[in-house]
């Protein structure tokens, strides 16, 4: 089981970060599923929205409510999380990889992607997750100690996809065989 998280400290950082790294997964060949997000400002708010990129080509899902300048509290829109839930699925089949952009709240009780990552870890893929430092204690207990922490480099984490991608490969023939 191939399971790697990383975090990066400031607001939107870790997006940025995988974002970078699934840029060069994707210029490399590799096949992935997932999510990444991007946070694109507004004028008129306080908060940015919240767009998820499903991959490999999509689609975006604006994940965040605009619940107006007052508003406070939780934005997450979260029937478009289980829908970008429902198509990165949808994508395991044909992927070698998976990115989940945030364990965040919902997974952390158990929901949102969740169900997305056993399955992947079940069929042997690696996964790739992005874990904030609010959430990192529920991730370690859902990982049971056995998540690698990346180092919060596209370069480090790029290498460690790359390795993951190549192992998972090498273990295949052997898994079919069982």
């Amino acid at each position: 089981m191939q399971l790697a998280h990383v975090t990066v400290h400031g607001r939107g950082a870790t997006d940025r970060c995988l974002a970078a790294a699934v840029d060069r997964m994707k210029g490399a060949g590799l096949r992935l599923a997932g999510t990444v997000q991007v946070n694109p400002q507004r004028a008129d708010r306080n908060k940015c929205d919240m767009d998820l990129h499903v991959l490999p080509d999509g689609p975006v899902l604006r994940i965040s409510q605009d619940l107006g300048l007052a508003a406070r509290g939780c934005r997450l829109d979260s029937s478009a999380l289980e829908e970008a839930v429902a198509a990165t699925l949808a994508q395991l089949d044909s992927a070698a990889l998976l990115v989940v952009n945030k364990f965040g709240k919902q997974e952390g009780e158990g929901r949102g992607f969740v169900p997305v990552i056993a399955e992947a870890l079940d069929r042997g893929l690696p996964v790739l997750v992005g874990v904030n430092g609010l959430n990192l204690p529920a991730f370690e207990a859902f990982a049971g100690g056995l998540a690698r922490a990346l180092p919060a480099d596209p370069d480090a984490i790029f290498a460690w996809g790359l390795e993951a991608v190549r192992q998972g490969a090498a273990l295949a023939p052997a898994e079919a065989a069982r």
